[in-house]
Parts: structure tokens; C-alpha cells; sequence
């Protein structure tokens, strides 16, 4: 069973939430399409997208279990990507401007995050 996200305290919950801002703005910096229209709001949608990450990735895991494994993990990507819009519908001034700046979006978050966290 994987550990809760939180399960080392402040410290480690505070360190998920920096290395996910380091990812979101590099994403806003490289993929055309995701724009933030000030600090403030990009540093909302990293925190916005750090909660839906905690949330409702892992329901959203569980309902798409056999299209990840018929896809071979593939469909990962497009539940991430779904992420980034939703996080953009709940945030004014966020946006993504589309479903292929979702996906590099998702990809260069999830690449960073990988890479930050091991």
C-alpha cells in the first residue's frame, strides 16, 4: 500500500508543495498554452494542483485502473492532463489554452517531480 502524502509531517507536505511549484512554472515557462497571469496566481494553481494531486488523482487512479492497464500506464499522461484544466476552471487567470499544452504540461510536471523527488 503506498503511504499517504502527508505521512512525514509538515516538512515532507511542505516539500511535495515546492518541488510541484518548481514543476508547474517551469511547465508555464516552456509549454506554450499555460499561462499564469501573475505570481500570485500561478503560486494558487500550484497549491490548487497539489490538493487535486492528493485527492482526486488517487479516485481518479481507481475508476481508469483497467484503461492504465490496457494502455500500459499511457493513460497516466491524460489523467494528469485532465489535472491542469480542471485546475484552470477553478483558478481565474490560470489557463490552458488547450489539450496538447495539457499534455506537455503534464509531462515536463510529472518528469520534474520524478526526477526532484528521487
Amino acid at each position: 500500500m503506498r503511504e499517504s502524502p502527508f505521512h512525514g509531517g509538515v516538512r515532507r507536505a511542505l516539500t511535495r508543495v515546492l518541488i510541484t511549484g518548481i514543476a508547474v512554472f517551469l511547465a508555464i515557462s516552456i509549454v506554450p498554452g499555460l499561462e499564469a497571469d501573475s505570481l500570485a496566481t500561478g503560486i494558487a494553481a500550484v497549491l490548487v494542483l497539489t490538493f487535486l494531486n492528493v485527492i482526486l488523482r488517487p479516485i481518479l487512479f481507481l475508476l481508469t485502473l483497467p484503461l492504465i492497464v490496457f494502455t500500459l500506464g499511457l493513460f497516466l499522461v491524460v489523467l494528469n492532463a485532465l489535472l491542469l484544466p480542471f485546475t484552470a476552471f477553478l483558478l481565474k487567470g490560470f489557463t490552458v489554452s488547450g489539450f496538447w499544452p495539457a499534455v506537455g504540461g503534464a509531462l515536463i510536471i510529472s518528469l520534474v517531480t520524478t526526477i526532484l523527488n528521487s
